[in-house]
């Protein structure tokens, strides 16, 4: 069975760091392109990183910078280390492969900044 859980989220003050996990199972982390996604209150969800099988990343120009996906091929996670968070990056962030996959979709995990 094919699927995600998302974690690490929480609340932070503009300028903090969180971590984000995303355990996949059903399928490798290195096998394609995987990408983590944001929704926004009643938004689009929106693909904020990339981590190609090779390895190559790619960042949304809002995120460049503060953001770095990785992956850890033996525990078949993803990973997204947030830095320098402000408060539009408040959203529910979740895995996918790139393209998404809609039945991919795990819970995602919420992150909120505000002081």
């Amino acid at each position: 069975q094919v699927q995600v859980v998302e974690s690490g989220g929480g609340t932070v003050r503009p300028g903090g760091s969180l971590i984000l996990s995303c355990a996949i199972s059903g399928i490798a982390v290195s096998s394609g392109a995987m990408g983590w996604y944001r929704q926004a209150g009643g938004g689009r969800r929106k693909l904020v990183a990339t981590i190609w099988d090779n390895g190559e990343t790619d960042y949304e120009e809002m995120v460049q910078g503060r953001f770095t996906i990785s992956r850890v091929n033996a525990t078949n996670t993803l990973y997204l280390q947030m830095d320098n968070l402000r408060s539009d990056d408040t959203s529910v962030y979740y895995c996918n492969v790139r393209p998404p996959w809609p039945p991919f979709w795990g819970q995602g995990t919420q992150v909120i900044v505000s002081s």
